[in-house]
C-alpha cells in the first residue's frame, strides 16, 4: 500500500513538472514577443507602436532578456512562493486577473457538466429501455448529428437564433451593464439569464457522449447474470433498472464527467469568445493575442491543475462506488 502511494505521488510530481515545462515554453514558441506589438493602418502597412529602445527596456524590466533557462528557474522559484507573476497587459498580479475571471468560467463549466450528465443519463436510460424502437433510433440519430457540430459553431447558431432573431437572450456579457439590482435574487437571475446560451452550448456539445455511454453500458449490463437473477427473484422492473442496472452503468459515466470538465475547460475558450463572456477562456485569448507570457502561463497552469484535481476526485469517487477499485 505504501509503495502504491509513493508511486502515485511520484507520478503526480512528474505530471506536474511536465505541465510546468510545457506551460513555460509554449508561449515562448509563438512568433514575436509581448513588446513587438504592431498594427496595420488603412493602407495595410505595419505600424510599430513601440520603439526598439522602449521594447528593450520593457524586456529587461520583465526579465525577458535573460537566457530562457534562467527565466525558467526564476519561474519555478516564484511558483514556490505562489507568485504567478505580473500581467503585462493588465498591469496587475496574474493571480488577481485569474480570480476576477475564473468564477465565471467555473460557473459555466460546472453547470454545463451537471446538466449534460443528468440529461445524458436520463435520455440514455430511456433509449436503452426502448432499444431498437423508433424513439431510440430517432434520439440516437439526432444526438449524434449534434455531436458533429463544433461547440463554437453551435454557439454561433444559438446566438443567431435566440439572440439576434428571437431576441430572447442577450448578445454578450455576463451581467447587464450599469444595472442596479434591488437584491441578490435579482442579480442572480440576471447572471443566469446571461449564462443561458453559453451553458446551453457546452451542455449540448457534451450531451451525446454521456447519452451514448449510458445507453450502451446499460444495454451491456442488462445482459448480465445478476440482472437475470434479480428478475428471477421477482423484483419489479423499476427496482432492477434503478438499483442494479443503472448503479453499475453509472461508474463509467462518473469517470467521463471528470474528463468532461477538462474538455470543457479547453472548449470554453472558443465559446466564451463567441458570447463575449468574461471568463478565463476569453482572457486567455486576449493574452495570446497580446503575447502576455505571465498571464498565459498562469491561466494554463490553473486549467491544468483544475483538470488534475478533477481526475483525482473522480478516482476517489470511483473507488467509493466500486470497492474493488483501489487508487
Amino acid at each position: 500500500m505504501k509503495n502504491d502511494r509513493n508511486s502515485f505521488v511520484f507520478r503526480l510530481v512528474i505530471t506536474l513538472f511536465v505541465i510546468l515545462v510545457i506551460n513555460f515554453f509554449l508561449p515562448r514558441m509563438m512568433p514575436g514577443d509581448p513588446f513587438a506589438t504592431t498594427s496595420e493602418d488603412d493602407s495595410g502597412d505595419e505600424v510599430i507602436i513601440m520603439t526598439e529602445e522602449q521594447r528593450l527596456y520593457y524586456m529587461s524590466y520583465y526579465g525577458l532578456d535573460k537566457p530562457v533557462h534562467e527565466q525558467f528557474l526564476v519561474y519555478l522559484k516564484n511558483l514556490l512562493k505562489a507568485d504567478l507573476g505580473r500581467s503585462i497587459y493588465y498591469k496587475m498580479p496574474v493571480s488577481d486577473v485569474i480570480m476576477l475571471h475564473l468564477p465565471w468560467t467555473m460557473f459555466v463549466v460546472l453547470s454545463s457538466t451537471f446538466i449534460s450528465t443528468v440529461a445524458g443519463v436520463i435520455l440514455g436510460t430511456f433509449s436503452a429501455k426502448n432499444r431498437k424502437k423508433g424513439s431510440d433510433r430517432s434520439m440516437m440519430t439526432g444526438l449524434i448529428a449534434f455531436a458533429e457540430i463544433p461547440s463554437f459553431l453551435l454557439g454561433l447558431i444559438l446566438l443567431l437564433i435566440f439572440s439576434v432573431h428571437l431576441r430572447l437572450f442577450p448578445l454578450a456579457g455576463a451581467i447587464t451593464p450599469f444595472a442596479h439590482y434591488s437584491g441578490p435574487l435579482e442579480q442572480l437571475l440576471d447572471i443566469l439569464y446571461h449564462a443561458c446560451l453559453p451553458v446551453m452550448t457546452l451542455s449540448l456539445a457534451q450531451l451525446t457522449g454521456v447519452y451514448l455511454l449510458t445507453r450502451n453500458t446499460l444495454i451491456t449490463v442488462t445482459t448480465k447474470d445478476y440482472i437475470r437473477t434479480a428478475r428471477a427473484k421477482g423484483l419489479g422492473e423499476k427496482t432492477v433498472w434503478t438499483r442494479h442496472a443503472l448503479r453499475n452503468a453509472l461508474l463509467p459515466v462518473v469517470t467521463r464527467a471528470g474528463f468532461m470538465i477538462g474538455i470543457m475547460m479547453g472548449g470554453v475558450v472558443l465559446v466564451e469568445s463567441v458570447f463575449s463572456y468574461p471568463g478565463i477562456g476569453m482572457t486567455l485569448r486576449s493574452a495570446v493575442v497580446g503575447r502576455d507570457y505571465p498571464l498565459i502561463q498562469g491561466i494554463l497552469l490553473v486549467i491544468a491543475v483544475s483538470i488534475l484535481i478533477c481526475n483525482l476526485l473522480v478516482d476517489k469517487i470511483y473507488s467509493k462506488l466500486d470497492p474493488r477499485v483501489t487508487i
